[in-house]
């Protein structure tokens, strides 16, 4: 973990309390990500720690991009957009994580590097047609799966049922400008992996093997937060989402 002293330098009593609460929250973070990667047999850098920045000020993001974090994560376009604005000039991967709106994708792909919430077929055709649009790199993109649909289930929460992963990832992977990098799910709250996130894992990681057998270079496996990135991790995550445990308990959306 890196320190900074420009920006230290410059911090203010208060920010620089703030700068030592996240670097200690990072360490701890750290230390459980590796510990979990050591009890998997899995290298360290195998797991890449994205840091979920919703709800908090750009100057977090500034501390933690100088205490040696790469990537970050928002869920609302309303609030990231302009974070990221502010905070263009910091090396940073932007992930986006939360559902998506068809009408909020132009937005979203001014900072995005990756949307880790593709779960439909309007939605890739949107993504799509803005990236080529735009004349940006490539989108790299995840379908979101909604561990807890099961067959018949009906309505469920964002995410796209098992079943419909393979279809929505050959659209996906034929969509000019965009790039399939693998799947994302939460830990359900309901179905029958409900209270068992590594059985849940399980079930996600079996999915992403079914995928690569089409799609080979699918490899990323965005799963497990602050309070289940152990489980995740065993389960074979390649990306762990983290907020509450660097950032520390979000006040309720208004």
């Amino acid at each position: 973990m890196n320190d900074s002293p420009d920006l230290l330098a410059v911090l203010s009593a208060s920010g620089r309390a703030r700068y030592e609460t996240l670097r200690a929250n990072l360490t701890s973070v750290e230390q459980r990500v590796t510990a979990a990667c050591a009890v998997a047999a899995r290298a360290r850098d195998e797991v890449t720690l994205v840091v979920v920045t919703k709800t908090y000020p750009a100057s977090d993001t500034r501390i933690l991009s100088a205490l040696g974090v790469t990537d970050v994560a928002e869920n609302r376009d309303q609030d990231a957009a302009p974070k990221a604005e502010e905070c263009r000039d910091l090396p940073l991967i932007w992930h986006f994580v939360g559902q998506l709106q068809t009408n909020k994708v132009r937005s979203v792909l001014r900072y995005a590097d990756r949307v880790h919430s593709v779960d439909r077929l309007r939605l890739i055709t949107a993504l799509s047609a803005e990236v080529q649009k735009s004349e940006r790199p490539e989108l790299g993109c995840l379908i979101q799966v909604a561990l807890e649909a099961s067959p018949g289930s009906g309505l469920h929460r964002g995410g796209a049922a098992p079943a419909d992963v393979p279809a929505l990832a050959d659209a996906l992977a034929s969509a000019p400008g965009l790039r399939l990098d693998g799947v994302m799910a939460v830990a359900p709250l309901t179905g029958p992996d409900a209270g068992s996130p590594r059985r849940a894992f399980d079930r996600l990681a079996e999915i992403s093997s079914h995928l690569r057998r089409a799609h080979p270079a699918a490899t990323m496996v965005s799963a497990g937060m602050s309070g289940d990135l152990e489980e995740a991790i065993a389960a074979g995550a390649t990306h762990v989402r983290v907020g509450t445990a660097v950032l520390g308990v979000r006040a309720p959306l208004g």
